[in-house]
């Protein structure tokens, strides 16, 4: 179903843009390396296969939508959207500088291809399901798609949104939880162990998919099975690895938000070298 070009085509891209993340963090400045370079290889499935967006026109209406959720990790979706061509790659190394447009959480007013400003965690679905019932009342046969954190799902918000999904069927929202198993101060089933996602969804409505988060082909199948699904919003849920890509950061909570050296730098690159 889907050619041996296209994944490949599709798997460099996710190296690129792990690659763009580890150039935007830069030396000496603290920067979100494991859910960024974890979520990435959805997000490139995402911009350069699933989404109906337009460069050129970041605000045309009939645009498929995405919600960063974890907007801690607005450096993968500022890759993203430089590699597509909203802005200059090169600007991607001014990352968090006094002045720029592209701030360590997502500014909805300054970045284009920002649909809002995200963060403060919990509040992605909710926003994204306003979004998705938004294209319904305009007849739009577009999608909305929230990335979400495996530990912000101990939101109670994130509940609140998927029950009301549920009950107002909104087939044109899809969740994909970024499910690594770390949150910022430890493993997440020693923090607050949320059992099982995918029951949780389920039992609140959602139809669910299982998938490797870092198999190409499994997540293109999954984001083409949740255009057939109808009178159900559809949860993904992706199991990944922190900090994939990036030797010394996988699986390394410290690297959540971590501070790379000169050497760690310049290792990284060549990790992720083309």
């Amino acid at each position: 179903m889907y050619s041996e070009d296209l994944l490949e085509t599709l798997e460099k891209k996710a190296k690129r843009l792990r690659r763009d993340v580890i150039v935007s963090i830069g030396v000496g400045v603290a920067g979100h390396i494991g859910g960024s370079n974890s979520s990435a290889d959805i997000v490139t499935a995402l911009y350069f296969y699933k989404m109906r967006h337009d460069p050129q026109n970041p605000e045309k209406p009939d645009r498929d939508r995405f919600l960063l959720s974890k907007g801690h990790a607005a450096i993968l979706q500022y890759a993203a959207l430089a590699e597509s061509g909203y802005f200059p790659v090169e600007d991607l190394k001014h990352t968090k500088e006094l002045g720029s447009y592209l701030q360590g959480h997502p500014d909805v007013r300054k970045t284009p291809g920002i649909e809002a400003g995200t963060g403060s965690l919990g509040q992605g679905l909710s926003i994204g399901l306003g979004m998705a019932l938004g294209q319904k009342l305009d007849g739009l046969d577009r999608k909305t798609y929230v990335l979400l954190g495996d530990g912000e799902c101990q939101e109670g918000q994130v509940w609140e949104a998927a029950m009301a999904a549920s009950a107002f069927k909104a087939d044109n929202l899809v969740a994909i939880v970024d499910k690594n198993g770390l949150q910022a101060n430890g493993r997440i089933k020693d923090r607050m162990d949320e059992g099982s996602l995918s029951a949780k969804f389920m039992s609140f409505g959602w139809h669910v998919i299982e998938i490797n988060g870092h198999d190409m082909k499994e997540i293109l199948k999954a984001l083409d099975e949740a255009d057939k699904i109808k009178g159900a919003p559809t949860a993904i849920i992706a199991s990944t690895v922190k900090g994939k890509g990036v030797s010394f950061a996988e699986n390394m909570v410290g690297y959540h938000n971590g501070t790379l050296t000169e050497e760690r730098y310049k290792q990284a690159l060549t990790e992720l070298a083309d």
